[in-house]
C-alpha cells in the first residue's frame, strides 16, 4: 500500500529533533533525528521508535471545506519550510463510542477545526496520517511544515486547536519539533 508511511525516530535522518514534549499520556523515547519513508508494513526495529500512518480521505470534512482547503493549502517539501512538527494523537474510548455524525458535530460545528486551520494556510502546510485502523498506538499522526517566520502562527494554531472541545477527547499527545538538516 503506497500511502502508508513510517516516521522513524533514531540517530539519523533528514529532520533533526529539537524537542519531544508529552502533552498528555505516556511519553515516547528520546531520539535525535527523524526519517520518513513509505512503509513496508512490517514491524521492524528500524530506530528507537517507529510510528506508522496512512494517508486517507478527509473523514470529517465536507465538500465545500475540502475545496477551500485544496484551493489554498501549500505542498509539503517547500524549500523555505525548514521547521516541522510531528504530533501523534490518540483520542479516548469515549470519542470512538460516539457516532460519526456526533464526532463531526464536535470536530467542526463546535470546535471549528477546519475553520481554524484555514486561517493559517498557506503558511503552514499539513498532512494527516491515520494510524488507528492499522493497530498503532496513536489514532493520528499530524505533520506540519512551516518557515521560521511562521513559527508564532503555528503556536497560535496549536493553542486554538488545543482549547477546543474536540481536544477534551485527546488522551495521548506528543509534540515533536524538528528542523530540516
Amino acid at each position: 500500500m503506497d500511502r502508508i508511511f513510517d516516521f522513524i525516530g533514531g540517530n539519523f535522518g533528514e529532520w533533526e529533533i529539537i524537542s519531544i514534549n508529552t502533552i498528555v499520556g505516556n511519553p515516547i523515547e528520546k531520539a535525535s533525528h527523524l526519517r520518513i519513508f513509505q512503509s513496508i508494513m512490517e514491524k521492524e526495529n528500524q530506530g528507537i521508535w517507529t510510528l506508522k500512518g496512512f494517508r486517507s480521505n478527509l473523514r470529517y470534512t465536507e465538500k465545500h471545506e475540502k475545496e477551500q482547503l485544496t484551493a489554498i493549502q501549500a505542498n509539503l517539501g517547500r524549500n523555505e519550510a525548514t521547521l516541522a512538527a510531528l504530533i501523534p494523537i490518540r483520542k479516548s474510548a469515549l470519542w470512538w463510542e460516539l457516532a460519526q455524525d456526533e464526532r463531526r458535530k464536535i470536530f467542526e460545528n463546535q470546535s471549528h477545526h477546519t475553520e481554524i486551520g484555514l486561517q493559517y494556510l498557506p503558511a503552514i502546510a499539513r498532512r494527516l496520517y491515520h494510524s488507528r485502523d492499522i493497530g498503532e498506538p496513536f489514532d493520528f499522526l499530524t505533520w506540519f511544515e512551516y518557515a521560521p517566520e511562521h513559527e508564532v502562527a503555528f503556536e497560535k494554531l496549536l493553542a486554538q486547536l488545543r482549547a477546543s472541545e474536540e481536544w477534551s477527547y485527546v488522551d495521548r499527545e506528543i509534540d515533536i519539533r524538528l528542523i530540516k538538516v
